[in-house]
């Protein structure tokens, strides 16, 4: 990616990386890039701190629900702790992936069970191209990437005010997320902002009402995008 950019001399690069707060991994992320861009000054964080940075706090949580969900908080002294973000086989509860299992997992009792299917289970076998369960079985188990699961699920907040499962579905996951920020500020000692991001939590706006209802006014949204966030502290470093 850097060599699109061509002939580059820059005098400080921030990267943030999932993974980040292992020390070898930061370090091996530090040398690649510090042989890519010899003379700059190179820091690497957690990619969830490009988060707290892009909305201009220094301390706070950065709650993020996209694919996947995390929870991360740092202090203005600079100690870090972070919830949640395990991946999306293991967990990555109120993240996309984790919103169609639990639909599919909600449609597959109700088949078991010999209950109608109801909305979100026409709606879900409908965006799977499934005829019944066993075929959404079968289509289902054929994807490989969390992204492709996260993609349905649009289908449960589209039927959350239709069926009483899929509201069901999203309020648990809302209540996950706000679990991740409470272990957070047990951890760190600090209550907020909660600085709200990832493409689910800030374009379903249910989810959003939802959090909002459990964590209080705490909670602002992220209005930048995070490679923002990555400038400032590069601007930073060269301060420093």
């Amino acid at each position: 990616m850097l060599g699109e950019f061509g002939p580059i001399q820059p005098n400080s690069c921030c990267a943030g990386s999932a993974g980040a707060e292992v020390p070898a991994g930061r370090l091996r992320l530090e040398r690649l890039l510090q042989n890519l861009l010899p003379g700059c000054r190179v820091s690497v964080v957690h990619d969830a701190r490009l988060v707290l940075s892009a909305a201009h706090t220094d301390e706070g949580i950065a709650l993020i629900s996209g694919t996947g969900s995390v929870a991360y908080g740092r202090t203005s002294g600079g100690l870090e702790a972070r919830s949640g973000g395990w991946g999306w086989q293991v967990g990555d509860d109120g993240g996309g992936a984790w919103i169609t299992r639990e639909a599919a997992r909600e449609v597959m009792r109700r088949a078991d069970s010999g209950r109608p299917l109801g909305e979100l289970g026409s709606r879900l076998l409908a965006a799977c191209g499934a005829g019944d369960t066993m075929q959404l079985l079968g289509k289902l188990s054929g994807l490989r990437e969390p992204m492709e699961w996260a993609a349905m699920a649009n289908v449960v907040f589209e039927t959350a005010d239709l069926d009483p499962g899929a509201q069901s579905v999203v309020l648990r996951g809302a209540s996950s997320l706000s679990d991740l920020v409470k272990s957070v500020r047990v951890s760190l000692g600090i209550d907020g902002p909660v600085v709200l991001a990832g493409g689910l939590l800030l374009n379903q706006p249910t989810l959003e009402c939802a959090v909002r209802e459990e964590l209080g006014s705490q909670c602002i949204r992220l209005e930048e995008p995070p490679v923002a966030g990555a400038v400032r502290l590069a601007e930073l470093g060269l301060a420093s």
